[in-house]
């Protein structure tokens, strides 16, 4: 089997509850956020199950984002893998990934349970609590199994969520490295501000290979204040910064993309650095939105979507916005809209 685009991450399920201001001050979370669970946030997950309401969704920043791809490609363009437990759990992922598309080829690791996030919803903000579990178990002898090292042979385009690099750095730097050397498109997304301010380690490891990173206004502020740059809420001139650092493959450009909510996606590109695009956003009204849980993914899964399908890149950041425009109009990053014709 050829696929188009390889993904990979931390698969999740998600457990989406509304109403949870009394969650927040229990287990003083932020309102926006996402984290790491400690040992104080261990009961989050029977208490929402027992106490709240809970929306069961496919979750996982990359499997999102993978989902969306192959939500606008053709079927078996988009495989996606990471590290499961073999339970209940991963079942519900696995068929949530069949009914939209998604092709998996996960390690399973035995005697641990599959990964879970606490989605606590307040308004239009969401927080997020991660018990990584099998997760951070993913065995970097995976990528060259006679199960998986076709497919990444075969692919395109390799998209990996920045959470992966709280435990598999070694593993995206093996991908990353093929597909710079053999011209092939990366793209990391950063996903969270603390990965962009704790990790930068690994994330300066990777950036040599990286030709698109995918980023919110957040992100893009911890990345700014963890390197020391002057203005971190400027968000052209922290793109520029990380377009311009260090590229393995110099034939491509390495684009920049920070989304900002309702504002303007920008878009810098290493070639053009002190030139920035500005992608507008259809505003929604308040009372449209529904769920804010995934749009960030939802805007990548698209754009890597019509990147496989060689649209230009003001093409792939519009179709970005039409799949976070979709997400965001219903609970959790789910594509139920009738099959549009986005690209």
């Amino acid at each position: 089997m050829t696929y188009t685009v390889f993904c990979m991450g931390n698969p999740l399920l998600d457990l989406q509850v509304t109403g949870g201001e009394k969650l927040l001050e229990k287990y003083g979370l932020k309102a926006n956020d996402a984290i790491l669970a400690e040992e104080k946030h261990a009961e989050i997950y029977d208490e929402v199950v027992r106490d709240y309401k809970v929306t069961y969704v496919a979750g996982g920043a990359a499997q999102n984002a993978a989902r969306g791809a192959a939500y606008i490609l053709p079927p078996k363009s988009v495989v996606y893998t990471g590290c499961v437990g073999n339970d209940d759990l991963a079942e519900q992922l696995k068929a949530a990934n069949a009914r939209e598309g998604l092709d998996d080829v996960y390690f399973v690791k035995e005697g641990v349970k599959t990964g879970a996030c606490a989605v606590v919803i307040t308004g239009h903000h969401r927080s997020l609590v991660t018990t990584l579990r099998a997760a951070e178990k993913f065995d970097i002898s995976h990528l060259s199994s006679p199960r998986v090292a076709p497919l990444i042979d075969a692919a395109k385009i390799f998209y990996v969520e920045g959470y992966f690099l709280t435990h598999g750095t070694d593993a995206v730097l093996e991908i990353s490295k093929k597909a710079s050397e053999k011209g092939k498109i990366f793209v990391l997304n950063l996903s969270a501000p603390f990965i962009a301010q704790f990790f930068t380690g690994q994330l300066l490891k990777i950036l040599p290979y990286i030709d698109y990173l995918i980023g919110n206004e957040a992100e893009a502020e911890a990345w700014a204040s963890a390197n020391g740059l002057p203005d971190p809420k400027d968000l052209p001139a922290v793109a520029k910064a990380l377009a311009q650092q260090p590229k393995s493959n110099p034939t491509r450009d390495r684009v920049v993309i920070f989304t900002h909510g309702a504002d303007a996606t920008i878009a810098v590109s290493s070639s053009d650095p002190d030139n920035y695009k500005t992608c507008k956003v259809n505003a929604l009204k308040d009372e449209e939105i529904v769920d804010t849980n995934g749009a960030g993914d939802a805007f990548a899964g698209g754009f890597i979507g019509a990147l496989a399908a060689e649209k230009s890149l003001d093409e792939a950041i519009e179709v970005g916005h039409t799949l976070g425009t979709m997400c965001v109009t219903q609970v959790g990053p789910q594509y139920k809209w009738p099959k549009v014709k986005v690209l």
